[in-house]
């Protein structure tokens, strides 16, 4: 995957995602795809199931697709905002997986969680939703155990507005005109890969451990 750094200026969008339209457009948004892969190159990264956090769960799709991938796994499933865990909570019983998956609306920068609790902290696609991430980033580390997997992934800030368009157009281009705009204001408010990267770098780990792994995101994988 090339490797680029963007000419855009990142372009914060709303910390919270907690109207009933968005938490709506948001889950009915196919990120069967996304999910899946996620939850492949988790498990190739040494997910072996016990005590997980995901930090910004948003409807709890890759818990769902998590736990029915792998059986031996206990979930917390956490998100800021209300109206996407009663989207979370209504997917998690029509799948049948409650026994396994735990919705609690948490503030990932302040995780109510002790120290080294989690086997697994995972993320997808919450960073580009937080001004300074680097809280966020502590704190998942904070609430791992040591030796524990450290699984993060999100968007990359593209490198020019033509290449916005064109993810957007790619990946959302059967969505409805307000999913689309989601889509592309998340974008603008993602990391660039040298912005994530410096984050990590502050957190002790190498560089090297965040990669772009697709033309739209980047992936942090690290042990704690």
């Amino acid at each position: 995957m090339t490797e680029y750094d963007s000419l855009l200026q990142r372009v914060l969008e709303p910390e919270v995602m907690d109207s009933a339209e968005e938490a709506q457009d948001y889950n009915r948004m196919d990120h069967k795809t996304v999910n899946d892969l996620f939850v492949k190159d988790l498990i190739a990264a040494g997910y072996a199931g016990g005590d997980t956090l995901d930090v910004g769960t948003g409807t709890a799709l890759i818990p769902i697709e998590l736990a029915r991938t792998v059986g031996e796994c206990r979930i917390m499933a956490t998100d800021l905002a209300a109206h996407m865990l009663d989207l979370a909570k209504l997917n998690v019983g029509v799948a049948g997986l409650a026994d396994k998956i735990q919705l609690s609306q948490v503030d990932a920068k302040q995780l109510p969680f002790s120290d080294a609790m989690f086997d697994t902290t995972l993320s997808n696609s919450i960073i580009h939703h937080i001004p300074d991430p680097l809280p966020c980033f502590r704190e998942a580390v904070r609430v791992t155990k040591a030796g524990g997997l450290l699984f993060f992934r999100d968007l990359v800030r593209p490198f020019d507005e033509q290449q916005v368009q064109q993810l957007v157009e790619l990946y959302a281009g059967n969505e409805n005109r307000h999913s689309q705009q989601m889509f592309a204001d998340s974008l603008h408010a993602a990391l660039s890969l040298s912005e994530v990267r410096s984050l990590i770098s502050q957190l002790g780990y190498p560089q090297e451990s965040v990669q772009q792994t697709s033309d739209r995101h980047w992936t942090w994988v690290a042990r704690r």
